[in-house]
């Protein structure tokens, strides 16, 4: 057997059986997460409400990764390119921890009263004119009816794919690309649509005086910048160990660092057009949502969000040398990655703290807990199955040229 046909082998079979030191990564991932999930307990048996904000913050958190990784993998679906090729599939084993994540939906579930101003009494006994007019979408059943439908949306687009995918891998098939192409566009206005109307529920309705036009755009390129860098990370760790050494050339990270630069900028021009919008109109119920954070000691928040989530991140990757080194780009990306938390601390915790900043030591635990819990899942499902998609028509095209030699490229 050549050396080119033994690579393409490799990369064919289970990554767990190709690369053993994943399961190393996925005990260390389930005994953070195990040790900070207990320690949380205690805050949830001492202060629930504290429990609940600091939960959704991580939860979120969370779940940006694997809705970020399905978009990014349909995107890639419909558009092509070897970026795409090379981290399809690390993205699919990322929408396959969605199922766990469905089910760790049920705290904030069963906790609505504890997050919901809405839905802590009826709003005609408080003889709130906005929450009586918004009771017919904001109440309690409607609510947990729209979360099963989303779940139910999302897991069926991760069901199918995934499917295709696996027999992708087992026998060639062009009509199976084909079809997820023709299925990815639908899926991506499907995913659009209801992680649009999530986030008003979920992150929004947290203050169900105010609204923004802007807001689920920003909650879905949020999560895109999310999974892009995790993307960015996992690539990087692989492209250190056999057989992916042979694989991932800088050209690859550089890839990736230019998307993470497209991302960093649609966040900031997201966040920028709702705080532009919402400044010009000037309206009451509309500018309190920024008073609290910008006019307390939470505009400390917001000046890190503006050098940490853009100013940082978008000077660093402008440069060249930073996209093509794998120490740097890990840095660049665990960066964006904190600051995606700080993120979700600055759309949930004011909303309870309006006096100014107050942080809870669940803020990081939480956080932690859901992250090792999530990265636990994600190596079980990349060990699972093939690192690569050595089937799919693109592969040759792109990653397969780099294994028979009939590309030049560079040392790392």
């Amino acid at each position: 057997m050549t050396s080119h046909s033994h690579n393409r082998a490799a990369l064919s079979q289970p990554a767990g059986e190709a690369i053993p030191e994943l399961s190393g990564i996925q005990t260390r991932a389930l005994m953070v997460g195990g040790l900070f999930a207990v320690i949380s307990a205690i805050g949830f048996l001492s202060n629930r409400e504290q429990f609940m904000q600091s939960y959704l913050m991580g939860y979120m958190w969370v779940l940006g990764a694997t809705l970020g990784s399905l978009a990014l993998a349909m995107v890639h679906q419909l558009s092509g390119g070897e970026w795409g090729v090379l981290i399809r599939r690390p993205a699919s084993a990322a929408t396959r921890v969605l199922p766990l994540l469905t089910v760790l939906f049920l705290p904030i579930a069963l906790s609505v009263t504890h997050l919901y101003p809405w839905a802590s009494a009826h709003a005609g006994e408080h003889h709130d004119h906005i929450l009586q007019h918004k009771e017919v979408y904001l109440n309690v059943p409607f609510f947990l009816a729209r979360a099963a439908f989303y779940f139910l949306v999302w897991n069926a687009i991760v069901f199918l794919l995934n499917k295709w995918g696996l027999q992708q891998d087992q026998s060639p098939s062009p009509e199976l690309a084909k079809r997820m192409q023709r299925f990815s566009a639908g899926g991506l206005v499907l995913y659009v649509l209801t992680m649009t109307f999530a986030s008003l529920d979920w992150l929004m309705s947290l203050d169900p005086h105010w609204y923004s036009t802007m807001y689920g755009a920003l909650v879905i390129g949020g999560q895109g910048l999310t999974a892009i860098v995790l993307m960015a990370i996992v690539t990087v760790w692989l492209s250190r160990r056999a057989p992916m050494d042979t694989v991932i050339v800088p050209q690859h990270t550089h890839d990736l660092g230019n998307l993470m630069l497209a991302f960093t900028m649609i966040w900031a021009y997201f966040s920028f057009s709702q705080y532009l919008i919402i400044w010009a109109g000037n309206l009451p119920h509309e500018i309190a949502w920024y008073m609290h954070r910008s006019f307390t000691s939470w505009k400390v928040l917001a000046t890190v969000l503006v050098f940490f989530h853009f100013a940082a991140p978008f000077t660093l990757l402008l440069f060249r040398g930073t996209k093509r080194k794998p120490n740097r780009i890990i840095k660049v990306a665990l960066l964006i990655l904190f600051a995606r938390l700080v993120d979700f601390l600055w759309l949930v915790a004011p909303e309870f703290h309006h006096e100014g900043f107050s942080m809870s030591w669940m803020d990081v635990t939480l956080p932690l807990a859901l992250g090792g819990i999530w990265v636990w899942a994600f190596v079980g499902q990349l060990k699972s199955r093939a690192i690569l998609p050595v089937n799919d028509p693109q592969f040759n095209d792109t990653i397969g040229q780099i294994l028979d030699g009939t590309r030049a490229h560079h040392a790392h």
